[in-house]
């Protein structure tokens, strides 16, 4: 896409923006104010508009049944995670991240999907095959770059899920000359229409990333969540019970599992923008409304800046929690406001509203840093 296309996703936002980020040398942003209408890269608006056009099938079948995955392969977003030896395409961090974005105003169930599939495509990129990198890598990312094969993480009981027990979920220990995983994951998307899982379980040495079948004996797929949201992302519990993976990964310490990266924040700043698109629609025909549309609008652009400077020059932990934080405030009201600008009839079942309500609560409980928990309970309770 190029630099400066990073940013066309708040192309049509530019208006609101405070110039100040013009003369703190964020050229890339400024090359959006200069534009007349600008919109999003020629292929990424492409796809997105066959996502948007299957997002109501993937709410309901998943977005590997309704083809949304299928789309995004054949467009080449999904190789852009990917190095090129292995089918990918050169982009940079901001490029992927405004993709995950753009994808989450289309389809926030799509996006979902994406996001694991990048978090497995980066343990297998980045970690350390035991048999070594090209064997693992040759075999893996080839076929995912082509949508070939798909693949999920289950990693939520290394970084917030399960914490409280006190001990690992998911145990691996040698068996042989291999390995053997006991135990479940919580919180798997699309375990059971996906290829692989890439997962982590404790070992006597520490965790390690595996790389499971789901057609493994000794893998069991429990049926989809039906959650108050999203359950078109076919999430399950998966359980191990002397499974075998083909590739044991071992982390480095840059690669470790984490929680609340910058793909989550991507994909808030994402969902609020569906929702304000909702509150400028409103706004088109209520002049009183304006005020509130170039609110949101601005504090959209904001954080989109912030989230594409942390990709381009690396953040902080408490500065990335802060910017979670920050993100999943803005999701929520803005689908609020999103709801009190249709009245009534958003609130019915089916409309867009309602729908952006239900998935704005998402932000609150997915890969939440127990800081950006806190700060939020925080605000609910009217303390600290």
């Amino acid at each position: 896409m190029g630099r400066w296309a990073a940013c066309l996703i708040i192309g049509e936002y530019s208006q609101a923006l405070p110039a100040v980020l013009v003369t703190a040398g964020r050229y890339h942003l400024w090359m959006v104010f200069s534009g007349p209408s600008t919109v999003l890269p020629p292929l990424l608006r492409a796809a997105c508009d066959r996502v948007r056009s299957r997002a109501n099938q993937a709410a309901i079948i998943g977005p590997w049944a309704a083809g949304s995955m299928a789309v995004l392969a054949e467009q080449g977003l999904l190789a852009e995670f990917i190095p090129i030896q292995y089918g990918g395409r050169a982009t940079s961090e901001a490029e992927r991240l405004t993709a995950l974005a753009a994808v989450a105003t289309a389809c926030l169930t799509t996006a979902l999907a994406v996001s694991q599939w990048a978090a497995a495509v980066r343990i297998i990129v980045s970690g350390n095959h035991d048999q070594g990198n090209d064997d693992l890598q040759a075999a893996l990312l080839p076929p995912l770059a082509r949508g070939e094969t798909f693949t999920t993480v289950g990693l939520s009981h290394l970084t917030t899920s399960r914490q409280h027990l006190g001990r690992p979920p998911l145990v691996a220990s040698q068996d042989g000359d291999g390995w053997r995983l006991d135990g479940f994951c919580p919180w798997v998307t699309g375990a059971d229409v996906c290829n692989t899982i890439v997962t982590g379980a404790a070992t006597e040495a520490g965790s390690r990333f595996f790389v499971v079948p789901t057609a493994s004996a000794g893998l069991l797929i429990d049926k989809p969540l039906e959650m108050l949201a999203l359950s078109g992302s076919r999430t399950s519990a998966v359980h191990f019970v002397c499974a075998r993976p083909t590739h044991v990964i071992t982390p480095p310490e840059s690669n470790a599992a984490r929680t609340g990266g910058l793909a989550t924040t991507a994909l808030a700043l994402g969902a609020a923008r569906a929702s304000i698109e909702r509150v400028v629609a409103e706004a088109s025909g209520r002049s009183a409304l304006d005020q509130y549309a170039v609110g949101l609008k601005r504090e959209l652009a904001r954080l989109f800046d912030r989230l594409l400077q942390a990709a381009e020059s690396g953040i902080a932990p408490d500065a990335r929690d802060t910017l979670r934080g920050d993100a999943n405030g803005l999701v929520l009201r803005a689908a609020q406001a999103a709801l009190t600008t249709a009245k009534g009839a958003g609130f019915v079942r089916g409309h867009p509203a309602e729908q952006l309500v239900r998935e704005s609560l998402f932000f609150l409980v997915w890969s939440c840093p127990q800081s950006v928990t806190a700060a939020m309970l925080c605000e609910f309770a009217g303390v600290g």
